[in-house]
């Protein structure tokens, strides 16, 4: 039979973390579902973990394939799902024991296309305090993995216009909404139709492609429920500093993804579509993007970056600026020589 949720794992050097990420999924309340693991040509032994797995239980799909980075493995899986919905994983995270049956009953239950959740806003800030004090990482459990929800006691919201809650911005926009808002960007936190993403592809070879992926899901107008519990727990990036060659490599995929979701924003949105992702997303990124060009030492790197925002003004993108950013456009023209 076809399992009701589908769940896709990409692996790539990640041995150190996978078993409890796989042992999350095992362990589910909720049992009708599959796991897909994608090897993305991963050096380590993350395929032969997984393949253990999948010789234990059938619900575990290892997939093989060449490496062509995260969004090329999460595409790869979205190739073998069957599923009504589908979940993603990060590999070196892991989820709540009752994750795919909250999310499962919440978009039955509510007709929806999404079931939006959140991280756990304490496990990560304390991995990184351990971290800076040369303390135990790996052995860490979340405060909350213990809890047991009563799901027909969870609030919830439901809304068919996903541009009112969801938000790049740190801060609270209201009161009234500071509860309910989908904080960010990132397609780990939702359980998603299929029939919504199927024919959304990730856009490969760029970092951060989860901003125009979300932008362009954001644009079918789905039906959002938000359930704004702590359910997936993100370890950290421990990395140290990155080199001017991997900033470089950040502001171009960050200009990349604006360029994408732009165009088809620019062809499908209505003016307050527009309005609202340029205003909550899109500047955002603008603003990470330009930020990048401090890092930048070589003089080839800065010509390459203003060559993105060159096309970038000439797409049209800097035309509508919200209050808040017009500082940051001027600075922009000012880099490229451009006329305001």
């Amino acid at each position: 039979m076809t399992p009701k949720i589908s769940i896709i794992i990409p692996m790539y050097n990640v041995e150190k973390y996978l078993v409890r990420c796989l042992d999350s999924v095992k362990n589910q309340t909720f049992s009708d579902w599959v796991a897909i693991c994608v090897d993305d040509g991963s050096p380590d032994n993350s395929g032969k973990i997984a393949e253990e797995y999948a010789k234990a239980d059938k619900r575990f799909i290892v997939v093989h394939k060449e490496n062509g980075g995260l969004s090329d493995a999460r595409n790869a899986g979205m190739k073998y799902v069957k599923s009504e919905y589908v979940m993603f994983l990060d590999s070196d995270d892991f989820i709540h024991p009752q994750t795919m049956e909250i999310a499962y009953k919440l978009a039955e239950n509510n007709k929806s296309d999404i079931v939006s959740f959140t991280y756990d806003r304490i496990y990560r800030p304390l991995l990184m305090v351990r971290h800076v004090l040369h303390m135990d990482t790996d052995n860490v459990k979340p405060f909350g993995i213990n809890k047991r929800y009563n799901i027909d006691k969870i609030a919830t919201r439901t809304t068919d216009d996903v541009f009112e809650y969801a938000t790049e911005r740190t801060h609270n926009r209201t009161n009234r909404n500071r509860k309910w808002l989908i904080k960010h960007c990132q397609v780990w936190k939702n359980l998603y139709k299929t029939s919504l993403i199927k024919d959304t592809p990730f856009i490969k070879g760029i970092l951060f492609e989860d901003f125009p992926w979300w932008s362009m899901i954001m644009l079918k107008r789905p039906r959002v429920t938000v359930a704004p519990l702590p359910l997936y727990y993100y370890i950290p990036n421990f990395g140290g500093i990155v080199l001017s060659a991997k900033q470089l490599r950040i502001m171009k995929s960050l200009c990349t993804g604006i360029k994408a979701a732009y165009r088809l924003y620019a062809a499908q949105a209505d003016v307050e579509q527009m309005k609202k992702w340029q205003s909550l997303f899109m500047w955002y990124f603008v603003n990470w993007a330009f930020r990048k060009l401090k890092y930048l030492q070589l003089p080839e790197e800065i010509e390459s970056a203003r060559a993105e925002f060159v096309e970038m003004n000439k797409m049209g993108i800097f035309d509508s600026v919200p209050d808040e950013w017009y500082d940051l456009r001027n600075k922009i023209y000012e880099f490229i020589g451009a006329n305001r």
